[in-house]
């Protein structure tokens, strides 16, 4: 019996968290799932969430214990998390924040657990109530997780309540990426995008529907992508919020630092200025993960501040917000968040995903995104890290149906505009019903 199986026979997994019914009376029916789970790995399994009182009672002992580093020495955030700002956040973590919440939350939803390729992977699935709805399979990304998609559910799924109509419904299923929130943790290397693209397909399938779509950001445009190259059947399209569009030469001038070349247009500038940003100013968390992620893993896995330090980062960075993340986000938002990295001790395993692709994932050469074989579309926002201009999205992606840019929203932008994002996917596949 593999790890995974005698975790799932036992009813343990990481930080306490069980399947549901694990401590309820019903000894019968918790036995029963617990055979399940043994004798057919790919049975979807019932799941709820619950963490421990000891847990929580752990993490804020460790909150209160922070040892603080010294203040920075500038007025912007050219340093990083400025000490003032982040200490309200954590002292908010302390005080006042409460996962009971985010736990009921996500238990208000329906969540289960299958195993593909020997591996558990957690997800929330929720049906339309109107007929004909599509199945969509929405993937998230880091430093995010299935929370970025909670808001987008009801607008989704339930359109005519959010100003859309009954044939703009969709079968939404949101699962948590291999080595993040309740998946199971890989234990050996492997999972990469393509490796998860092809179990999101087998996903898709185990849960009975024929045909559907692919959506992502991030980790989730990256996967969505790998998807497209592999074509299976019944994939009918895909849609991207932070596509591959730079091309190889931009690519390479981005690597040696230089200036935008000339001739480029207004727009193509800007997105070569904001490329060239991120590469000088902006990432070195992407530089250790992919090098070294079980060595930053043992600060994230060890000091809840520290881990919260380098997720707080991002969001201030990626938000359609001017550099202060709580102008999108509220602290329970970016709070149920960090705490669910914390509680499942997935801040190294959610690093290895870069070591495992290592690619330059803007680079349209290195995600081989003229690969694609579905159609695509894309919605550029612009707080997203750069702003994929259309003229380099028609050279990345030769099937590109669908192309929009719009004015609100960032690189989290089904968590921060999730009423426009749903929008979004309304138009962006509605010539594929």
């Amino acid at each position: 019996m593999n790890r995974n199986a005698l975790m799932i026979a036992l009813g343990i997994f990481s930080s306490n968290i069980v399947l549901a019914g694990n401590a309820n009376p019903e000894k019968d029916k918790t036995m029963a799932e617990k055979h399940s789970a043994v004798d057919n790995p790919a049975a979807v399994r019932p799941f709820k969430a619950h963490v421990s009182d000891k847990e929580l009672a752990d993490l804020k002992k460790r909150i209160k214990a922070t040892r603080w580093p010294t203040k920075e020495t500038v007025k912007d955030r050219s340093q990083g998390v400025n000490l003032d700002k982040f200490q309200e956040l954590v002292n908010y973590w302390e005080t006042k924040y409460d996962w009971r919440r985010a736990e009921a939350k996500l238990n208000s939803l329906p969540q289960y657990l299958t195993n593909i390729d020997g591996l558990d992977i957690h997800f929330i699935h929720v049906r339309s109530k109107h007929p004909n709805a599509m199945p969509i399979i929405i993937t998230h990304g880091w430093p995010g997780s299935i929370f970025e998609q909670l808001k987008i559910i009801g607008p989704l799924t339930d359109p005519t309540a959010y100003g859309g109509k009954a044939e703009d419904a969709f079968d939404v299923v949101i699962p948590s990426m291999p080595g993040y929130g309740f998946s199971g943790i890989p234990t050996e290397a492997g999972w990469g995008p393509e490796r998860i693209g092809k179990a999101w397909d087998t996903l898709m399938h185990r849960l009975g529907y024929e045909k559907y779509v692919s959506q992502g950001g991030d980790w989730g445009a990256v996967i969505s992508d790998a998807m497209g190259r592999q074509a299976p059947k019944g994939l009918l399209g895909i849609h991207v919020n932070m596509p591959a569009t730079v091309p190889a030469d931009i690519a390479a001038l981005l690597k040696s630092g230089a200036p935008a070349p000339a001739g480029l247009s207004e727009k193509e500038r800007k997105a070569y200025e904001s490329m060239n940003n991120l590469y000088t100013k902006g990432g070195a968390y992407a530089g250790i993960m992919v090098t070294r992620p079980e060595t930053i893993g043992f600060s994230l896995a060890d000091s809840p501040a520290g881990l919260a330090a380098f997720y707080f980062d991002k969001f201030n960075d990626w938000t359609y917000s001017g550099g202060d993340a709580e102008k999108v986000l509220s602290k329970d938002d970016m709070l149920d968040d960090i705490t669910l990295y914390w509680l499942t001790n997935t801040g190294t395993s959610s690093s290895q995903l870069y070591w495992e692709n290592n690619n330059n994932n803007f680079n349209v050469v290195e995600q081989r995104t003229r690969e694609i074989k579905v159609p695509v579309a894309i919605t550029v926002f612009p707080g997203e890290i750069y702003q994929a201009p259309k003229t380099w999205a028609e050279k990345a992606y030769p099937t590109l149906n669908y192309f929009h840019e719009v004015n609100k929203g960032g690189h989290f932008a089904a968590w921060e505009e999730p009423q426009l994002f749903a929008e979004e996917l309304r138009a962006a596949f509605k010539s594929l019903r």
